[in-house]
């Protein structure tokens, strides 16, 4: 059940609800689908609903674990050799069952939350800078998981339709 995020309140707790909101529109799209459902293509693209679970348990943990917190990155991602499989969660993500999927994704937002948390503070600078040398916000990793999130919640729109017609927020 997805809740609607605060009409008034502080900047972090606005940012942080409607993030939630769309980590829950995210759930709501995958949820009572079997693994075969999950693994559907929607031709031309490859995406899967699976895999946008599995990319955005990777997207939550690399943001917000690894380089914002400075802490190692979790498993499986650690052992994963990137450069050999750039889309390798999105092409795992579409092999594993859903309760595996869902429960990551759920784990990985989980973590984050306690990143969240742990900082307190929207201006907080991250431990690990940018490609440009520049360390980044709390702020800015809130809004760039934010957009990150509400940007493929629009592609699981268009798989979970192709699946079974199922349509909404």
């Amino acid at each position: 059940m997805r809740t609607d995020p605060p009409e008034s309140a502080s900047e972090l707790v606005q940012l942080t609800a409607y993030l939630d909101f769309h980590r829950e529109t995210l759930l709501l799209k995958t949820e009572g689908l079997s693994q075969e459902q999950l693994a559907h293509r929607h031709p031309p693209s490859t995406l899967t609903l699976g895999g946008l679970l599995y990319h955005l348990a990777l997207v939550e943990e690399t943001w917000m674990v690894e380089r914002f917190a400075g802490r190692p990155i979790p498993g499986p991602w650690d052992a994963v050799d990137w450069d050999a499989t750039p889309d390798w969660e999105l092409e795992t993500g579409a092999t594993l069952e859903p309760e595996v999927l869902r429960s990551r994704y759920e784990e990985a937002c989980r973590r984050s939350r306690e990143v969240v948390a742990e900082a307190g503070d929207l201006d907080a600078l991250s431990a690990v800078p940018l490609r440009t040398g520049n360390r980044f916000s709390l702020r800015w990793a809130l809004l760039h998981l934010l957009e990150e999130t509400a940007r493929h919640n629009g592609h699981a729109d268009l798989v979970r339709e192709s699946i079974d017609g199922a349509v909404g927020e």
